[in-house]
C-alpha cells in the first residue's frame, strides 16, 4: 500500500484483551502483558493493559494494525500522534497515529520478525524488568 510516497508494509495487529494468555510477556513501563498468538500467519499479538497503564485510552481499548515504513518521521507528518516515537529496543522504531478513530502502530525497522521476537525476549526500554 502507498500514499503520499510514503510506502506501509503490513506487519501485525494488535488486539486488546482482559484475557490472560500463555507466555505473556510483561512491560512495566507501560503496564502491558503482550503475547503472540500461535499458529497465526498473521503475526497477531493479544495486549492486555493493568488499570493505570499510561498508554492512550484509544490503544488500550480499540484493535490496532502496524505497518512497517521506511521513514517513522516522514509517515507522521500531519498525523495526529498519539504516542510519539520511540525505541521499544534497538533497531526498532515505533510511533502510534489516530485515524478514523482507530490506533495506528508505524514502525521503522530492519530487523527480521525472527529478530525482533528475539529481542522482545532481552531487557529493553520496553521490557526494563527482563533478566
Amino acid at each position: 500500500m502507498s500514499k503520499n510516497k510514503i510506502k506501509y508494509h503490513y506487519h501485525h495487529m494488535g488486539i486488546p484483551t482482559n484475557t490472560v494468555h500463555e507466555n505473556e510477556r510483561y512491560s512495566s513501563r507501560f503496564k502491558m502483558y503482550t503475547a503472540d498468538a500461535k499458529n497465526s500467519d498473521f503475526f497477531i499479538q493479544w495486549h492486555r493493559f493493568e488499570k493505570d497503564s499510561p498508554l492512550p485510552k484509544l490503544l488500550k481499548t480499540v484493535p490496532h494494525i502496524a505497518f512497517k515504513v521506511e521513514n517513522l518521521d516522514e509517515a507522521i507528518k500531519g498525523k495526529n500522534v498519539i504516542l510519539e516515537p520511540y525505541f521499544p529496543f534497538e533497531g526498532y522504531q515505533v510511533a502510534i497515529v489516530e485515524d478514523s478513530g482507530i490506533p495506528i502502530e508505524l514502525i521503522e525497522t530492519k530487523l527480521s520478525n525472527e529478530e525482533l521476537l528475539d529481542r522482545a525476549n532481552k531487557k529493553s526500554f520496553l521490557y526494563p524488568d527482563v533478566e
